[in-house]
């Protein structure tokens, strides 16, 4: 059976009111008391009841996160700079995957409500933010992360894509590209689409420099694979001379495919650029030319704004937007 509070009391000889002090609010407590208590607890063995607490509070100690797609290491990096920040205010996160469906990412929004957490990041999967907007109309506070807000309903933490894209392209044409290609999916997801927009933008300001767009299913490395083929499937003059991949697993995805062939030489045939600089970017065969993105401080920062928020008491809270900017780290690949 369960050692209860009340066990713990009768053990140290003080009331129940007394243990609670001690667990929740020790500094209310006089010394003496305070070691009589965890001398009780420590050798009965006392575990509380977070659960109870909490529904006595109205609010977890956790707070949810959901992330277009855990295996992406981007998103793990992003995870682990939330976790650090909430570990040091005691709390938990509880990791949630939209795999990139907007009902999935509604589903885990709905259990995150029922589990009363302090508060949600997300990273939304399409333009339609009303239903976050009903969670925190309904008392969950929420952020969004590696997604900028376009208006005042939410805060959000974010690189800025669209100079990303901009770098990504710029750094292509200065190494004597002309066919550029732009290689990404879903485009409904709204980091793609920005940074597609500066590549675009990098383009027209340029003379006699193409820009091909390639759609792919996911932001894989299996999509990437797909387009790779694809691209060797071509005549070698209907082929780009210089890829800028939206993601670095599409970038490694194509960079794998590319070296089981003769045809085509990475950065010779072709150059190639990713986006977000995970651990993979740097240690591939051919060192992946990627665009950085301050991944785990992001996830720092989104914690420290939604405590920011959960802690505001005004009917409509000011909202603030952190946007960092992009920074080109050049490898073997171009």
């Amino acid at each position: 059976m369960a050692v209860s509070i009340r066990d713990v009391a009768r053990a140290a000889g003080v009331s129940v009111g007394t243990v609670s002090n001690v667990l929740n609010n020790p500094e209310k407590v006089a010394n003496a008391t305070v070691s009589k208590v965890r001398s009780a607890v420590d050798a009965l063995g006392f575990v509380r009841n977070d659960a109870a607490r909490q529904l006595r509070a109205g609010k977890s100690r956790c707070i949810g996160l959901v992330v277009l797609d855990v295996r992406n290491p981007f998103f793990t990096d992003l995870a682990r700079g939330v976790e650090d920040a909430a570990t040091e205010h005691d709390m938990s996160v509880l990791l949630a995957n939209s795999d990139e469906d907007s009902s999935r990412e509604l589903a885990m929004l709905s259990l995150f409500e029922q589990q009363r957490v302090h508060g949600v990041l997300v990273t939304p999967v399409g333009d339609d933010l009303s239903p976050l907007i009903r969670a925190r109309e309904r008392g969950t506070p929420i952020v969004l992360v590696d997604r900028r807000s376009h208006d005042e309903n939410f805060s959000s933490v974010s690189v800025d894509d669209v100079a990303g894209g901009y770098l990504a392209a710029s750094h292509l044409i200065e190494t004597g590209r002309k066919k550029l290609a732009f290689v990404g999916g879903p485009m409904a997801i709204q980091q793609v689409s920005d940074r597609l927009q500066g590549a675009k933008k990098r383009v027209d300001e340029s003379v006699d420099i193409s820009l091909e767009v390639i759609p792919c299913k996911s932001l894989s490395i299996v999509s990437g694979r797909e387009v790779g083929l694809e691209i060797l499937s071509r005549k070698q003059s209907d082929r780009p001379t210089a890829i800028f991949a939206a993601n670095d697993l599409v970038a490694i995805g194509i960079l794998q495919t590319c070296l089981t062939s003769d045809e085509i030489k990475i950065p010779q045939d072709l150059s190639l650029i990713g986006y977000d600089d995970i651990g993979f970017a740097s240690t591939a065969i051919v060192a992946l030319t990627s665009v950085r993105q301050p991944t785990h401080e992001m996830g720092v920062r989104a914690f420290e704004l939604l405590i920011q928020e959960s802690e505001q008491t005004e009917p409509r809270p000011e909202r603030v937007r952190i946007e960092f900017q992009p920074q080109l780290v050049v490898r073997d690949s171009t």
